[in-house]
């Protein structure tokens, strides 16, 4: 989408007359959305510096000029493009613009740069990196850039900034991203000029700015070999047995549907560690290296984060991200925009999109409208917050108004939990969440532990995430989340006194991959979708035993914890509901922390009757072990065996 666009004699000629402005809030208001004068108008110092920039006769007047590109599925948008020909080849210059009037170099971090914005001091990422990484991401996504062989040459201009000797912004710390993407500032006008002419001599013959914003979304060449070769040497996303037999007819399924133009749905549903991510993950990669559109969507950022971090290895993260998009990314999305979306976690999708959930109608409808073939992975007992609305009914029910197909799996095999379906069994049942028959039975020899110091449980943690980085701990929500002293891992958001026992809130959106965050816990919010080898869980106030029973209590969550948006109010209103509402939610978050493990789980609670009573639960497990293998043994004896 492109707010404004014309010639270079008509951009001209718009600010020189005054006109810029009302054109770009009339286009604005129809393509975006409410906005107001004042917003555009700040614009006007900066569009007023870039046409003087192109008032250049050696700037062919029919050079087309675009102002406000949002590159597609993001929210970035590109503020200047000059398009053109140098005579044998056409290029479109990116030009990043900047108000600020001072930086200080961050020399311990790459392209990051501090600067005074919007009152205060923040730190932001250099203004060439910035262009250069938009134009990268064109690159790698637009189609017809990729076929049209169109030349992206960004820079960024700071039009009020004055350079001094040994300049911040162009210090050698960041020469490196200066060549890429050269930075001009006040007073280098002719300079910037030049760069322009370097490579716009002939006016836009090809349409090149609509060729931009038209072209299909599809990873270039390069990103799809380079993502099928780290995928086919990263173990973690091996298929085994019922994994590969469904990825294969996913995939078939998938590539069909493109093919005939059929719209198609699918439903895969699977308990904690039946491989869901796992075969998302595979089927992004091979369906990218099958030239289609496709994109793993998941609300979860933690899961996003991990998944691109561990598949971007040698290849830019800023090439990588593009392919894991949040949930509310498709609210603007054309029907059939993208060939497949990959839907994990689609029992955490809400219903309006936004940081304001002001934004689309229906997240699951727009998922569908914007695909050829959408998947989505669901487990209906994990959601955990009052505005997940993912269900199977709630899908079938869009994909019948888009008359879609739907075809429905489900996932059986455990490949979490030590492969005991026998534990996430018991766990229910200990849970309240079902009656099970393995009320007594672990299945499995799963690793199942009750402490009575959480600083052992934290120094077992610690010992087994020596072997292969692999353990970590998590917490019910309970414990306030302060945006006070977030980075400073010293700080300590749990605090247990009776214990003397002290945890931070995992810092690092990657921090069930960086080996220093062993000591930190991991909430729902930043847990829910990974997995790990051992897991020890803090068990709040929230869940608790009283005369006897497991109960809930969700006025013991933190007040920082957004997942029971609303319960306050509900509470006021009707008590028995808002316990209603809350209670399987609660229960859904202890069941989701206790099954991140593959290989065991320790728990801590700070109700000591819900500590004895898991106490209990488990020395009947170890009563039934006993029993059954005492049985078998006498039955072998009286075989012969």
């Amino acid at each position: 989408m492109i707010i404004y666009e014309s010639t270079k004699e008509q951009f001209v000629g718009d600010v020189v007359n005054e006109l810029l402005i009302d054109r770009l809030y009339n286009s604005y208001q129809q393509k975006i959305g409410k906005t107001s004068k004042a917003e555009i108008r700040s614009w006007e110092n900066s569009l007023q510096k870039m046409s003087n920039v192109m008032q250049d006769d050696d700037i062919p007047e029919d050079t087309a000029v675009a102002i406000e590109f949002n590159i597609p599925n993001t929210s970035k948008r590109v503020d200047f493009l000059v398009a053109g020909n140098d005579g044998s080849q056409d290029h479109v210059v990116i030009v990043e613009l900047k108000q600020w009037e001072e930086v200080e170099k961050i020399p311990t971090r790459d392209a990051v740069v501090r600067t005074y914005v919007g009152g205060g001091k923040r730190e932001l990422v250099h203004p060439s990196y910035q262009a250069w990484s938009y134009a990268a991401l064109i690159e790698d996504f637009n189609e017809n850039v990729q076929t049209q062989q169109i030349s992206l040459k960004p820079c960024a201009y700071l039009h009020n900034y004055r350079k001094t000797e040994q300049d911040p912004l162009t210090d050698p710390h960041y020469e490196f991203h200066i060549e890429r993407a050269p930075v001009f500032t006040k007073g280098e006008i002719q300079k910037l000029r030049a760069f322009i002419k370097n490579y716009i001599r002939k006016g836009d013959q090809n349409r090149l700015i609509y060729q931009i914003e038209n072209g299909k979304i599809r990873p270039s060449k390069s990103l799809q070999d380079t993502l099928n070769a780290m995928l086919q040497g990263n173990e973690e996303f091996v298929m085994i047995d019922d994994q590969k037999v469904f990825y294969e007819e996913a995939l078939q399924l998938a590539l069909e549907s493109v093919r005939t133009r059929t719209k198609q749905v699918m439903v895969v549903e699977g308990g904690p560690g039946t491989g869901k991510s796992v075969l998302a993950i595979n089927l992004l990669v091979n369906l990218i290296g099958n030239d289609k559109t496709a994109m793993y969507v998941t609300k979860n950022a933690a899961p996003r984060n991990i998944y691109s971090t561990k598949l971007k290895k040698d290849f830019k993260k800023s090439h990588i991200d593009n392919l894991f998009k949040g949930s509310g990314s498709f609210t603007e999305s054309a029907t059939n925009e993208f060939d497949v979306l990959i839907v994990d976690e689609a029992h955490r999708l809400n219903e309006k999109s936004g940081m304001f959930q002001n934004k689309g109608e229906n997240q699951v409808k727009e998922l569908i409208n914007a695909s050829q073939f959408t998947i989505f992975f669901i487990d209906e007992n994990q959601k955990v917050t009052l505005s997940d609305i993912g269900s199977t009914e709630t899908i079938e029910k869009y994909a019948k108004e888009y008359n879609a197909q739907v075809i429905k799996r489900q996932l059986v095999s455990q490949f979490r939990c030590d492969g005991s379906d026998g534990y996430i069994a018991w766990l229910d049942d200990v849970l309240g969440i079902r009656h099970t028959a393995n009320a007594n039975d672990l299945g499995m020899d799963y690793d199942f532990r009750v402490y009575d110091d959480p600083n052992a449980m934290l120094a077992d943690v610690e010992k087994l995430n020596e072997r292969n980085n692999k353990s970590r701990m998590m917490a019910g929500y309970c414990w306030e989340w302060p945006k006070k002293n977030r980075l400073d891992v010293e700080h300590l958001d749990i605090t247990l006194p009776e214990h003397d026992f002290g945890i931070s809130w995992n810092i690092e959106n990657t921090w069930a991959i960086e080996n220093s965050s062993v000591r930190e816990a991991g909430c729902i919010h930043t847990a829910q979708g990974l997995e790990f080898d051992y897991v020890g869980v803090l068990v709040g106030d929230d869940l608790r035993m009283e005369n006897g029973k497991l109960i809930t209590d969700h006025t013991k969550r933190a007040k920082t914890d957004q997942s029971l948006k609303g319960i306050k109010k509900i509470a006021k209103e009707d008590p028995d509901r808002a316990r209603q509402l809350a209670d399987p939610l609660i229960r859904n978050t202890y069941r989701t922390l206790m099954t991140r493990g593959q290989k065991g789980c320790f728990v801590y609670c700070t109700d000591p009757e819900l500590q004895s009573h898991l106490k209990e639960r488990l020395a009947l497990v170890t009563m039934y072990r006993r029993k059954r293998e005492k049985d078998l043994y006498l039955v072998d004896e009286r075989e012969g065996y």
